[in-house]
């Protein structure tokens, strides 16, 4: 008998319509959830940890690594074989990410929800759940990090990505792919991620923002930003990691006084290089920015976030990033 703790957060999949007031909300609870299962879950004996009950839209750093954390301690328990989190898919991919970078365990932590809501005729999350299940109880899915099981493929946190405002079938990732799949009572695994670090933190910092270039895009977002104290900036920047010339300019004042910026791409694949001057990548990287590879900018600021809450400084960020932005 495999035991597993199924932590709810609420989201989508723990949703129901209120026709009063007009709006879809998570009211229901994690062992509603398990009573929703369609089908039985034989040799497994579910445990309910209640959370909290939010969409995901309204978690924030501070309440996702207290999630993680969660996460850490239960799986200390030698009798737990693993943990299910049903999540909201809005930032289930940055939850997720934290989770493989802060749990110590290499037992398995997996992630679902659901696109449709629980009262939903064709509901997705009670066969997202099963499968979850399954993957946390699979021997194959020790050793793997965090996962999230959607639509029955497994993703690595690191690479996946919530790709679509509504289908079922949202997350994907990318040009890496998914890892595996659950089909039926089967768990099938095709790679593994070897692109992956820990980070032995206390605390997060919540400070770290994410700024998004566009055409003709100035300094004075990265400016605000810095005044108002952010510790870091995640630019997700042009192509390759390309900024505009004031950007640039700006980047090297920021770095210059202590803050870090961490260059990404706003491309949805490929890694970002130094290589254009003219205020590009490599200009960047003469003003001390630091590249994080093809991690993407949710990614890079979560990453960023735990580092700066373990107190590395810049050259220990900058190392660390080398490392897993592949």
């Amino acid at each position: 008998m495999h035991r597993i703790v199924l932590i709810s957060t609420g989201g989508t999949i723990a949703s129901r319509h209120d026709p009063d007031r007009g709006h879809t909300v998570a009211t229901m609870s994690g062992e509603d959830l398990l009573r929703g299962l369609h089908e039985k879950l034989h040799g497994v004996q579910l445990e309910v940890d209640e959370f909290c009950n939010l969409g995901s839209f309204a978690i924030d750093l501070p309440l996702a690594f207290a999630l993680a954390q969660r996460i850490d301690r239960h799986l200390a328990d030698p009798a737990i074989r693993g943990v299910v989190v049903t999540h909201g898919t809005d930032t289930m991919e940055e939850s997720a990410y934290l989770a493989d970078l802060v749990v110590g365990s290499d037992k398995p932590v997996i992630f679902t929800g659901a696109q449709r809501a629980a009262d939903a005729p064709d509901t997705d999350g009670p066969r997202n759940i099963a499968d979850a299940v399954r993957l946390a109880c699979a021997e194959a899915a020790r050793g793997l990090g965090a996962l999230i099981v959607f639509e029955q493929e497994f993703h690595a946190a690191r690479d996946v990505a919530k790709t679509h405002s509504a289908r079922v079938d949202s997350f994907a990732s990318g040009e890496h792919g998914a890892l595996g799949e659950v089909d039926g009572e089967r768990v099938l695994l095709y790679r593994r991620p070897v692109l992956r670090t820990q980070v032995r933190t206390q605390r997060i910092e919540p400070a770290v923002d994410l700024i998004k270039l566009v055409m003709g895009a100035d300094d004075r977002l990265l400016r605000c930003a810095a005044a108002s104290g952010a510790r870091a900036i995640v630019l997700e920047a042009f192509g390759r990691g390309n900024a505009t010339p004031s950007v640039t300019r700006a980047v090297a004042e920021l770095v210059a006084g202590g803050t870090a910026v961490i260059v990404t791409s706003r491309s949805a694949r490929g890694r970002v290089r130094p290589i254009y001057g003219a205020g590009g990548g490599r200009d960047l990287e003469q003003a001390g920015a630091i590249f994080a590879g093809d991690l993407a900018g949710p990614k890079a600021r979560i990453l960023a976030a735990l580092l700066l809450g373990a107190g590395a400084d810049m050259q220990a960020m900058r190392d660390r990033f080398a490392a897993v932005g592949g």
